[in-house]
């Protein structure tokens, strides 16, 4: 069995960069081929659905990556929660690379994408909020503020990535993680 060119993680990522900058619609088989490295051949070899299969992949590398530095690091109760908080919104920081990469949830929010990604997409920002809503009640917060405060994390930070973009400014998006700290720390 030959190796592959390409590493599943790299492959991923490259997808995800060429999906979140041109949407769904946007995005050629083309560009997608050439953000990996790999021919189109090669490509239709790992995806043989194509476009739809490949935005699929992305959005399941995305659930997976908020399911292991979100939800579980929020739920960690063996962790004090200012610290589980502290990581997560490192990782968040990360992630978008403090501002300067667009969310591809917010790619794929589009045109007629949630008539096939609406489903994974739903689960996702789900997860985001049940991992900050278990993070509200270690807090002391009841589950509906919990809750309530959770879904303003997923607002705040994909707003200000809108934002920081169109802007042209990294300070929005900076601004709101400072914010989800101090909504949860602040007395």
């Amino acid at each position: 069995m030959r190796p592959q060119k390409v590493t599943n993680q790299n492959l991923i990522e490259g997808l995800m960069s060429v999906i979140q900058s041109k949407g769904y619609n946007g995005s050629s088989l083309n560009d997608l081929a050439n953000s990996t490295g790999l021919q189109k051949a090669s490509l239709y070899h790992r995806f043989p659905k194509g476009k739809k299969e490949i935005t699929s992949a992305v959005l399941s590398f995305v659930e997976e990556w908020v399911d292991i530095n979100i939800v579980e690091l929020l739920s960690d109760k063996e962790q004090k929660p200012n610290e589980r908080l502290k990581i997560v919104i490192e990782n968040i920081d990360n992630l978008y690379e403090g501002g300067e990469k667009i969310c591809v949830l917010r790619a794929l929010t589009m045109d007629n994408n949630l008539d096939l990604f609406g489903n994974q997409l739903k689960k996702i920002m789900t997860n985001w909020i049940i991992g900050f809503t278990n993070l509200g009640i270690s807090f002391g917060q009841s589950e509906k503020e919990a809750k309530i405060k959770a879904e303003q994390t997923l607002i705040l930070v994909q707003g200000s990535l809108i934002v920081s973009k169109a802007m042209s400014t990294l300070k929005p998006f900076q601004k709101s993680l400072l914010a989800i700290k101090n909504m949860y720390m602040s007395p």
